[in-house]
């Protein structure tokens, strides 16, 4: 049989707090759980007035109209609110039984519970849905964008299908990098990392592997930064492939960063490739696609060498663009 002492042991253990108000007088008691919930001083004589001070401001007048609605409830009932315990927010959860279901002398009797840890779970979820949500629609909208663009620069289907595929590929691992963590607020992805993935495909090259070299400083690059970056590093890598150092056996190619006040400055160097010379034109798509990338989102720079050795691509870019 349980007992009372039995049955104390299970409120404590599951943080159960109890509660009686005194409907006439408005004076509430609590067990000592209750207390330091509430993060006031044991003993100490409450009125519901009183632990409305600390309730947060944005709950307090639901709360009140609640509790005086509950002697009109018939059955059971729940509320949830927020108090602030000095700059902590707690979430508490108050249950009981209305229209003056088994009151006693006036008191009507209840229970309190922290529900801190599950309310900031749905939270969390509720961000990341939303936060999903936003980055399909960007992503349609991009690939849409991609699609029209390259359906104008190429000749054939085959054509079509192998540079769209290629761009989206470059998106989709991007992407993947800086998928949002519930309850993460720093950058997702290394900027070192990202450039790593994604130039990975174009090092693998059987016997020539490990001629793509990276070396970036510790730094963190948020998502929009990270899907735009990657479409300017599969253009400059595309351009290396068809035309520049990856092209050839002996080519090497070298990314790096350096920080120079409130920019980065990525160089993208190629050597021992064929000899380069600067193109006729701005490049095409892949050209104007990388320069309005770089000067629109990101509101920097884009300048090139044109050595005999290789070609050298340097990317200006606030370091405050590349957080977001």
């Amino acid at each position: 049989m349980w007992d009372e002492a039995h049955l104390r042991l299970g409120v404590t253990a599951a943080g159960i707090a109890l509660w009686g108000w005194n409907v006439d007088t408005d004076r509430l008691t609590m067990d000592e759980i209750g207390y330091d919930l509430w993060a006031i001083p044991l003993d100490t004589e409450v009125t519901f007035e009183d632990l409305s001070s600390h309730i947060h401001p944005a709950d307090r007048d639901r709360v009140r109209a609640a509790f005086n609605a509950t002697r009109g409830i018939v059955g059971q009932y729940e509320t949830d609110f927020r108090i602030l315990v000095g700059d902590e927010v707690r979430w508490i959860s108050a249950r009981g039984r209305g229209d003056d279901e088994g009151i006693v002398g006036a008191v009507m009797y209840g229970v309190f519970l922290d529900v801190t840890g599950r309310k900031q779970a749905e939270e969390a979820n509720e961000l990341l849905a939303g936060e999903m949500s936003h980055r399909v629609k960007n992503l349609i909208t991009v690939a849409g964008s991609l699609t029209m663009m390259t359906s104008r620069s190429t000749e054939t289907k085959e054509e079509m299908a192998h540079e769209l595929s290629q761009r989206l590929t470059a998106l989709g691992r991007a992407h993947d990098m800086v998928r949002p963590v519930p309850g993460q607020t720093e950058n997702a992805a290394l900027l070192g990392d990202l450039i790593s993935v994604l130039l990975r495909p174009y090092d693998d090259l059987g016997a020539f592997s490990g001629r793509v070299r990276v070396s970036v400083p510790r730094m963190g690059i948020g998502e929009t930064a990270a899907t735009n970056l990657a479409l300017v590093l599969h253009e400059l890598a595309t351009n290396s492939v068809k035309y520049g150092a990856l092209s050839a056996q002996a080519g090497l190619l070298d990314v790096s960063c350096l920080i120079e006040g409130d920019e980065a400055v990525i160089a993208w160097t190629e050597r021992g490739g064929p000899q380069v010379a600067p193109p006729a034109d701005d490049g095409g798509f892949g050209g104007k696609l990388l320069n309005r990338i770089i000067k629109s989102h990101f509101r920097g720079e884009v300048s090139y060498e044109w050595p005999p050795e290789g070609l050298i691509a340097k990317l200006r870019i606030p370091k405050a663009k590349l957080d977001q």
